[in-house]
């Protein structure tokens, strides 16, 4: 088949979930022998973002198209899903599959125009703290196109799926991201740069947004007597008061140490050697780092809404959304009780690796991409 995927900022990168998985998707599908043509967006750009492409290029067997942006955060999204809509219905593709809710607001016209579409949203991106009323108001669109237009949509979680058949009584198809198995590596990069060594640290690793509940992670982390730092690590996104914020919280204690986007051999070593890595989020999709973080066998502390807690489920630890006085109970308790970190470490990787594979999640995906073509 000759497929589109439009929605992320850019392959290769981390800077988001999105990425992952839609470079996951395209380079697996290839592989398959699939001709598959992925949506760049082009301009502001991760510093250090590795292999920037240029428009015409290739990238492990993928076709890249680079669409121009605005400029103006809050245009950038809706000017580059406009443009690589325009330009993905005169390229004949078997299949146009539209990821996350804002870029799925142009998604009607491929169907107007007869050509099959699928959807995956990866988060109900309109309950996000960071976006304001426009922004809001063109994801809900965009929500409203995936669930009437799409002709498959795909959701992440069981959450999300009764989101969709509660608000638009629209049926979706669960297919959760997946994780690949890592290298396991010592801490010596971390080392020499951060001052940080095995088990001596609690890992954030997240987008630095509001909805990812950071700040929830460091007043209760601030309220606790321990030696072991509290280390976050993350990129922001349209979160530039909040960050600054989070600054000016992490600068009252000289154990938080914030390292901003990190990538590579760094990143392995991070998750390698965590103690403990916590996830206190409001709103999720389908967190990534949270099955990377099991993958790399570390002990995972998560909010108990569904979409983390349906990832760790026995296999880690939850504590009450939103509830400081809860997290601050079970980090004293898992900081106190290294028995039971030791315990979840033991079980995490083996049972998430069994749970959340990439090849079934292509499988799955190629096969919703056949019946919509079926359809025809």
């Amino acid at each position: 088949m000759k497929i589109a995927m439009i929605g992320h900022k850019r392959i290769p990168s981390r800077e988001g979930g999105v990425e992952i998985v839609v470079e996951e998707l395209a380079t697996k599908m290839v592989q398959e022998g699939h001709d598959v043509y992925v949506y760049n967006r082009a301009g502001h750009h991760v510093s250090g973002a590795e292999n920037d492409v240029k428009i015409g290029k290739m990238y492990r067997g993928v076709h890249i198209i680079t669409i121009p942006t605005s400029a103006k955060k809050s245009l950038n999204a809706t000017v580059y899903s406009i443009l690589a809509t325009l330009h993905a219905v005169f390229h004949h593709y078997d299949v146009i599959h539209y990821h996350a809710s804002g870029s799925c607001a142009m998604l009607w016209l491929p169907h107007l125009l007869g050509i099959h579409t699928v959807a995956t949203i990866h988060g109900i991106d309109s309950q996000r703290a960071k976006w304001g009323g426009f922004a809001t108001k063109y994801l809900e669109f965009g929500e409203k196109c995936a669930a009437k237009y799409a002709d498959e949509l795909i959701v992440l979680s069981e959450g999300n799926k009764q989101y969709f058949k509660d608000t638009y009584g629209r049926e979706a198809t669960l297919i959760p991201n997946g994780v690949a198995k890592p290298e396991i590596l010592e801490a010596n990069i971390i080392t020499e740069k951060f001052g940080l060594e095995k088990d001596e640290y609690i890992l954030f690793l997240a987008r630095i947004v509001p909805e990812k509940g950071l700040h929830y992670l460091i007043k209760a982390y601030k309220q606790i007597h321990t030696d072991k730092k509290l280390v976050i690590v993350g990129g922001t996104s349209h979160s530039d008061d909040y960050v600054s914020k989070i600054k000016r919280a992490a600068r009252e204690d000289d154990r938080i140490m914030l390292l901003g986007f990190q990538q590579g051999k760094v990143l392995e070593e991070l998750y390698s050697n965590a103690y403990l890595y916590v996830l206190p989020s409001d709103v999720e999709g389908m967190p990534i780092s949270l099955l990377e973080a099991m993958s790399y066998g570390n002990c995972c502390l998560v909010s108990d809404i569904n979409e983390t807690a349906g990832v760790v489920r026995d296999k880690g630890i939850t504590f009450k959304q939103g509830d400081v006085e809860d997290l601050k109970e079970k980090l004293t308790q898992l900081l106190d009780d290294k028995l039971e970190v030791h315990e979840f470490k033991n079980q995490a990787a083996d049972y998430v690796l069994k749970r959340y594979n990439w090849d079934d999640v292509v499988a799955r995906t190629i096969k919703l991409y056949s019946g919509a073509l079926n359809t025809l």
